[in-house]
């Protein structure tokens, strides 16, 4: 019988924005440059057999093979429905077995109440375990009762210690496990704190391994900090399958999910919600509640059509153009890259022969929305020449097109799906890319004027 090797353990530094290991600590990560962000980290090497490491694994009977990508068996991945439909869209489609995915999001922005509803909704198929490190089991049957929830086969546990809870894991066999959250978790290995860089990698790392042997499916909830990101070291969002943030303004009902990596579908896929006494309701048409609703058209609104993921959106964009006091006008954009907007303005100084260089200009996208694709170009513009002039566009007009520097107005993918969405919400007026223009028949009640270039553009809005 082979002799094991005697486990040896030292520490190493890991940074918590980037991830990169250090044998000693610094103010510094030599990597991305983060100052005060290493963190001890206890390493511990795998004992194995003496006459494996003497030999290697050369000629084992049981190593891996080199195999041909057209050999290898496809096997479809099956999905489960959450019973919460925006929340499947985000997901790809529904929950894959065994995937680990990690939701991230404000304080009291609702993550806790999303996966405490999917997991009541799922538990006639799939029971669930929901971990708690934050609150108590009253405070979690609390909510379950106030929210009015079925929670048949759903059970929970107050508990920290990641060994305790794949004991007990082990024991019930759940098909859903949420951990809320992430950063309250430890694992004995370590001495350090929980919620350090250390802790939290450990953890997770333990979680998504039992994931990927017993096929459960794993919730992990995260916090975030104050740049938005997810506290913790980055290499945890690698770890995982799918990364969610949750998403709202303050003060408003609305909230919403976007999946920024995922595995098993689409990125940037997009799922609206409302907020209400019995928790986070669906919202199948989010175009109704990005637009204004007002009975008569304002000065410095236009409407475009984005796309989310898979789904067409239509929201509004609003500029306000004002007379500055300052020697060096503002320059403010919410929703929209602040950058972009002095580009696309000095484009309408040069192209359209319209200035603003006096002017303060601000711009916002209704709703929350952050539009991160071009097709915003055209519309940001008519918004701002309406605002400028005091003249709202016609009623019911909607634009989407890229700018280019010398003027002209380039196609955006997808145009025909825009303009369906538009004609759809009873819009009337299109003005649209020329070669994003239908190539046969039409949208019904739907004016499509399609441009070349930007005075074309700004003609037809006079």
């Amino acid at each position: 019988m082979a002799k094991a090797v005697t486990v040896k353990s030292r520490s190493t530094y890991v940074c918590g924005e980037c991830g990169a290991d250090h044998n000693k600590w610094q103010g510094q990560c030599g990597e991305c440059g983060a100052w005060n962000s290493l963190s001890e980290f206890s390493v511990q090497s795998a004992a194995r057999p003496a006459a494996a490491r003497r030999d290697g694994w050369a000629g084992k009977v049981d190593a891996q093979r080199v195999t041909a990508l057209k050999d290898v068996v496809q096997n479809e991945q099956s999905r489960v429905s959450t019973g919460i439909g925006e929340f499947d869209r985000v997901l790809g489609g529904g929950l894959v077995e065994g995937a680990v995915v990690l939701v991230g999001g404000d304080p009291g922005i609702g993550k806790s109440t999303l996966l405490l509803q999917a997991v009541a909704s799922m538990a006639s198929t799939l029971p669930g375990l929901y971990v708690t490190g934050e609150e108590s089991l009253a405070q979690v049957a609390g909510r379950a009762v106030r929210l009015g929830l079925s929670i048949d086969g759903v059970h929970a546990l107050a508990e920290t210690g990641v060994e305790r809870i794949l004991e007990h894991a082990s024991a019930m066999r759940p098909k859903v496990i949420v951990a809320d959250s992430v950063q309250t978790l430890w694992t004995e290995q370590l001495s350090a704190a929980p919620g350090s860089v250390s802790q939290v990698r450990e953890s997770a790392a333990r979680l998504v391994r039992y994931a990927k042997e017993t096929g459960t499916a794993v919730f992990l909830i995260g916090h975030v900090t104050k740049e938005g990101g997810i506290a913790g070291p980055r290499v945890l969002e690698h770890m995982v399958d799918a990364v969610l943030y949750f998403e709202g303004e303050s003060g408003s009902r609305f909230r919403v999910l976007r999946a920024f990596k995922n595995r098993f579908g689409a990125v940037n896929e997009l799922g609206v919600f409302a907020m209400g006494e019995k928790g986070l309701r669906e919202v199948p048409n989010p175009s109704a509640i990005f637009l204004s609703g007002g009975s008569t058209p304002q000065a410095g609104s236009c409407v475009t059509v984005t796309r989310e993921g898979t789904r067409p959106l239509l929201v509004e964009v609003q500029a306000l153009v004002d007379s500055s006091p300052l020697s060096n006008p503002r320059r403010v954009a919410v929703g929209l890259e602040q950058n972009r907007l002095a580009m696309l303005l000095a484009v309408l100084h040069r192209h359209g022969g319209i200035g603003v260089g006096d002017q303060d200009v601000f711009v916002n996208v209704v709703g929350g929305i952050r539009l991160q694709e071009t097709a915003a170009d055209l519309p940001v513009l008519l918004a701002v020449l309406s605002s400028l002039r005091d003249k709202p566009l016609a009623d019911k007009t909607v634009a989407f097109g890229e700018v280019g520097l010398s003027g002209e107005i380039r196609p955006v993918p997808n145009g025909e799906e825009r303009l369906r969405e538009a004609a759809t919400h009873g819009f009337k007026r299109a003005i649209v890319p020329k070669a994003n223009a239908p190539k046969s028949g039409s949208y019904k009640g739907l004016e499509v004027i399609a441009v070349e270039r930007l005075v074309d553009a700004l003609a037809a809005v006079d």
